[in-house]
């Protein structure tokens, strides 16, 4: 029974989604809310749902989501880590009527023009508070972020990190400085990471598993099955690829592992991770 570790919801009547208002993002440019994943997913048994704005009020509509759902089933929220009153934000949320559905937090950093936002005081505090809460906290980081979060990983070994999309890699051009950067950050033992993300960093029209097999093959060395995670970025991924698409070249790129290590990355380690 697959676990994904990875999607997304948004209902644009309640509010917008500022990031799929350019042309290329057409496909996406519409709502698409949990029956809508439930249909595109039929072979998952449980799912992590992820934020997509840096808003307080999604989180709470999220937490209501997993409450209701017989999939979704652990929510990644967000809160504004620089805040002085990060800790009762998060009190507030984990003790909030569906609470115990937040397993984790994320911030939008690919999107920070700083390339040291990570390693900031007031950031370390508010993922400090984060690890204290017994929440995970989510990396979605671009490949010149990296070393920040290099530091962060190292300079907090008692929070759990979780690298988003590997990280995305440039697919296609010459993995070698990336793939340092995942392995320094794979050093770390409180970090694990998503095998989700890599088709919407190809080329949309024309990749193939060949040409994803590379960066897989990093982040399997790296990690080992025993840290990777099968996300599918849905509806994101519908830019490049249908859910059973993306699904069908994870399961290829895994063929040739045992059973015990596919199991682990489609279900295995997300249900350690998010205490699923």
């Amino acid at each position: 029974m697959i676990v994904d570790a990875h999607h997304h919801l948004w209902d644009l009547s309640v509010r917008d989604q500022d990031w799929i208002t350019d042309p290329p993002m057409g496909v996406i440019r519409r709502s698409f809310l949990e029956p809508d994943f439930v249909a595109a997913a039929p072979e998952v048994s449980a799912s992590v749902l992820v934020q997509t704005v840096c808003v307080p009020e999604e989180t709470p509509e999220f937490l209501a989501v997993a409450a209701s759902s017989d999939v979704v089933s652990a929510v990644v929220g967000w809160v504004d880590l620089t805040s002085a009153g990060v800790s009762d934000a998060l009190a507030a949320l984990v003790d909030s009527p569906d609470g115990s559905w937040l397993r984790g937090i994320r911030h939008q950093v690919q999107g920070e023009a700083d390339p040291e936002w990570l390693c900031r005081k007031d950031v370390w505090n508010g993922l400090a508070a984060v690890g204290a809460a017994g929440l995970v906290y989510e990396l979605l980081t671009l490949p010149h972020q990296m070393p920040a979060a290099r530091r962060t990983v190292a300079a907090l070994p008692q929070v759990e990190f979780v690298v988003d999309h590997c990280s995305k890699p440039a697919v296609g051009a010459d993995p070698g400085e990336w793939a340092e950067l995942i392995r320094s950050l794979a050093a770390h033992e409180n970090v694990t990471c998503k095998l989700s993300g890599l088709v919407t960093e190809a080329d949309w029209k024309s990749w193939s598993v060949g040409e994803l097999r590379p960066y897989f093959e990093v982040v399997l060395d790296a990690f080992g099955p025993s840290r990777l995670m099968f996300g599918s970025d849905w509806p994101v991924c519908l830019l490049a690829a249908s859910y059973e698409e993306w699904l069908g070249a994870a399961q290829e790129l895994v063929s040739e592992l045992s059973a015990g290590e596919q199991d682990a990355i489609f279900s295995g380690t997300a249900r350690r991770v998010y205490g699923l």
